[in-house]
């Protein structure tokens, strides 16, 4: 059974009289994997600040589980290029030890990057590199704050699948913070949708359809994906099994 690692309860927050957040309950679960969604100025950024305890609300409460082991990666960093720093130093400087930052670079796949100066990472190595990071104290709550930034659709798939499976074998609950909606949508099981207060939630087809979503959204199409039940040539075509075009023959999508 998952248990809640952060219950949110009637939270409201107001910035310069301005209200930012309002009436926010919700519950964040071990072993669930939540998106945050909505659009510029919703709250996204100050309901992560709460989450993590480092502002308070104004009335309502965060309360967090009392074993909360929270790791973290921000939407960005900014590295000196004249700074000589590999990227396991890079993690190290999270007071941790050489084998521990070889062991997340490993689970992240980029542990040949170990001696690589940090600013010559690629954006996805560089994502790669912050989410070790995040996972280094082997954490039961992680928060992702846009985690495919500045990463190609390729990359982005690999990564959203990377995070399904540090969820599962860190068992972990995940809070990811997205504007990439149709591609995150097949890499969660929860769907918030944010605009000062909380407009929809739910299953990502549920979240979709929601009156609420679409007015703020639009209507976007079906959640996609792609099933392979044979190869491709590098033309594209369907080939059997000993690699001989099928006339007539597709791929099936959904």
């Amino acid at each position: 059974m998952n248990n809640p690692l952060v219950t949110l309860s009637k939270v409201n927050k107001t910035f310069a009289e301005r209200p930012v957040l309002q009436n926010i309950s919700m519950q964040l679960m071990q072993g669930e994997i939540t998106t945050l969604i909505g659009p510029n100025g919703a709250g996204k950024s100050t309901l992560v600040r709460l989450i993590l305890g480092l502002i308070k609300p104004d009335s309502g409460s965060v309360t967090p589980a009392p074993q909360l082991n929270i790791g973290y990666m921000p939407q960005k960093i900014s590295i000196d290029p004249s700074l000589p720093i590999s990227t396991c130093r890079f993690l190290q400087l999270a007071n941790t030890s050489h084998k521990a930052c070889h062991e997340a670079l490993e689970m992240v796949g980029i542990s040949h990057l170990t001696k690589s100066p940090i600013q010559t990472l690629s954006g996805g190595e560089l994502q790669r590199a912050l989410l070790a990071r995040a996972i280094l104290r082997k954490p039961n709550f992680l928060v992702l704050d846009e985690p495919v930034q500045g990463v190609d659709i390729t990359g982005q798939n690999a990564l959203y699948k990377m995070i399904s499976e540090l969820s599962k074998s860190l068992n972990c609950g995940v809070l990811m913070v997205s504007h990439d909606l149709h591609l995150v949508m097949s890499s969660t099981d929860k769907v918030i949708c944010l605009n000062q207060h909380i407009c929809c939630q739910g299953r990502p087809e549920q979240v979709t359809q929601d009156p609420a979503y679409i007015d703020i959204f639009g209507q976007t199409t079906a959640i996609y994906s792609h099933h392979h039940n044979h190869q491709h040539s590098i033309h594209g075509e369907v080939l059997d099994d000993q690699g001989v075009h099928q006339h007539g023959e597709g791929c099936n999508h959904d």
